[in-house]
């Protein structure tokens, strides 16, 4: 089930971006929910026939955090990054061999 339409450039397709949207009714098969749009990024135009049992309106809408209120007030409190931690960072990714494989240590 598709969560998102993207545009062929990779941007994804919002609400403000369609020009059209109808449904495309067959006698025989399945019946499409038709989308035309102009990519805001790109600013062709295209379109998407999505299968009507796959339609969901929430396929055109921004996605939301899921950050919890905790989580929220957690990120507040740590306030924002300064110039000395993200130096410290990009010391400390200087500083590494190659990527860790994390999956290796967990299973010895």
């Amino acid at each position: 089930m598709k969560t998102s339409l993207k545009c062929h450039c990779g941007q994804r397709i919002l609400r403000r971006d369609v020009m059209q949207q109808g449904y495309y009714v067959k006698q025989l098969g399945p019946s499409y929910v038709y989308i035309k749009y102009r990519c805001s990024r790109c600013k062709k135009l295209g379109e998407h026939f999505v299968k009507q049992e796959e339609w969901q309106d929430g396929l055109l809408q921004e996605s939301g955090t899921d950050i919890s209120d905790q989580e929220r007030n957690r990120f507040t409190q740590l306030g924002n990054i300064t110039l000395d931690e993200m130096r410290e960072f990009h010391n400390a990714l200087d500083g590494l061999e190659g990527i860790p494989n994390l999956l290796e240590k967990e299973s010895e």
